[in-house]
This record gives C-alpha cells, structure tokens and sequence, in this order.
C-alpha cells in the first residue's frame, strides 16, 4: 500500500474561531499544534483588548512552535435584527398575523408584533414578499406595509425569541455592508497587525473597494476576504467576478446566504463560486456548520 511522501504539501487549510473556550489555559496551544493556519477574530463579540491579547498570544506560541499562523478579522456587516420581547420570547402559530413595527419600543415585544432595529425595512419590502427570521427558522409573507409598520403573516410558527436575525427571502434589504461599527473594527485589525479582514455583506465590487480605501496605507498590506452571503452577490456572473477580482479571498458563507437563497440552491452556487474563485487565482473559505454533526458524533456523519 502507498503511502503519502512524508513532506506532502497540505492543500486544505483549517480557520478556526478564537473566543471564550480557546482563552482556556493550553487550549490555543493545543489548537495550533493540531493544525490550525488562520485564527479568526470575529469583531461581532468582544471589545479591542481582547482581540488585541488574543492575537498576541497566538503570535508568541506560533513563534514557539516555529508554525506560520494567519490572523483573520472579521466584521460584522450590517446585523438586521428584530428589537426585544417583554417576555424574552414567544410564541408564533402558523396563520396568525404578526407585525414588524419600527416605531415600537424596542422592549415591549409580544406575540402580535415586535420592534426592529432596521428601521428602512418597510421602504425594502413588498407584499409578497417573505421574510426569515432566526436562521430560516421562521418565516413571515408580508401582507401589507402601512406607515412604518410591516404586517405578515406567519407561514412557518416557532418560537421566537429576542434580536434573532431578519433575512429577505432572494435578498433585496439596502442595509450598506460597512457600517459605523465596522469602520472602527477595521481601524482596530490595522492596529493589532491582522493579515487578513473579512467584509461582510459585500453586494459589489465597490463594497470591497470602499474597504480598500479605508484601509489606506497602513493597512496596504492586509488581504480582503469577501464574506458571500448575499443573494445579490450571486445574481449574475459579472457581479460575483467583480466581488472576486476584488478581493484576495472569498468566503462562501453558508449561513446568510443559504437562509437568502434556499438550501436547494446553496450547494450548486457553492460549487461554482468555488470553481470560479479557483479559475481567477483566489482563495476560497467555505464556512458555517462545516463539521457540525461532529459536536455529538465524534466521527464524520454521512450528511
């Protein structure tokens, strides 16, 4: 039986996510010893210090271990969220009628209608349309848009509970994909030294280049990634060329963008962003629920 050359070049890189649980005495170390290549910081949770310490103890025990470890940051983008409920959730049957309300207090939720912190979201939508909530869990078809107030009705029921995310169904929300936020996250990557930073939300090439701009020169030589989780992303060849020639790396992130477009469609887009990113010389991450099963099953599942 053949065996690999003992100095065989991995192809396949591993990004891993640094947060509260890799902070755990050894448990960094033993993460880069088993072949972890990117650290990701990802600026949606934690404040600058601790992605500044993160980042420094990963550089000290790369150096010790004589291992070439990349850092990736990764903004937040544009979250588009339903406000908070009096009672931390409720409720939602299949049929009832369920209101999005931009002018509601954004804690007195209840199960006839719940603030939302996207406040242009009735000036994005149209009757017809259908909104996912908490991943897809949920889903909403508008039925009518009076004043800042969105009427639905609810087609698929669940619980619900407080700032679970909004998606419209094939995309079409305005939301800008750097916001306040992001802006000072990415001064934050420049002066922690990452080598790589994630946008995310991109529709556009010009998304990638505003993010290219604000870098500017101290931060010429970090690599942009194009987190892809837009459906108009992926609307036509020349829009998702323009997103990769901009960037140094894409990610197909499944999450968002399989919550947009329908899981029937993702693996399809995923193949060929894959293939076409390859063909135009760009790096590819593939991320979200990538070895999920694994949590409860130690070894790879057939799904």
């Amino acid at each position: 039986m053949s065996t690999a050359p003992l100095n065989a070049i991995r192809r396949t890189k591993i990004v891993a996510t640094l947060g509260p649980a890799s902070d755990r005495e050894g448990v960094l170390e033993a993460m880069l010893e088993a072949g972890v290549d990117v650290v990701r910081l990802n600026f949606s949770h934690g404040a600058a210090d601790d992605h500044r310490q993160r980042l420094a103890r990963v550089r000290e025990i790369a150096a010790r271990l004589g291992k070439s470890v990349a850092a990736l940051g990764d903004l937040q983008g544009p979250k588009i969220r339903i406000a908070r409920f009096a009672e931390g959730a409720v409720t939602l049957e299949e049929g009832a009628s369920f209101i999005l309300d931009m002018a509601l207090d954004s804690d007195a939720g209840d199960a006839a209608r719940v603030g939302c912190d996207y406040k242009t979201l009735a000036a994005d939508v149209a009757v017809g349309d259908r909104l996912l909530l908490d991943d897809g869990r949920l889903v909403l078809e508008v039925s009518a848009i009076r004043g800042q107030e969105v009427h639905t009705t609810v087609i698929v029921g669940g619980k619900l509970s407080n700032n679970k995310g909004i998606n419209k169904q094939g995309g079409g929300l305005s939301a800008a994909a750097l916001t306040d936020k992001d802006k000072a996250d990415l001064e934050t990557a420049v002066a922690i030294g990452v080598d790589y930073l994630a946008v995310s939300f991109p529709r556009s090439a010009a998304d990638m280049q505003e993010a290219r701009r604000l870098l500017g020169e101290a931060g010429k030589k970090i690599g942009l990634v194009a987190k892809v989780e837009r459906a108009e992303a992926v609307a036509d060849p020349e829009t998702l060329d323009g997103i990769i020639l901009a960037s140094e790396a894409v990610m197909v992130a499944r999450g968002d963008l399989g919550v947009e477009i329908g899981d029937a469609q993702l693996i399809g887009v995923q193949k060929r962003m894959i293939k076409r990113a390859r063909s135009l010389n760009r790096a590819v991450i593939t991320a979200t629920q990538m070895m999920e099963s694994m949590i409860e099953s130690p070894l790879p599942t057939r799904a």
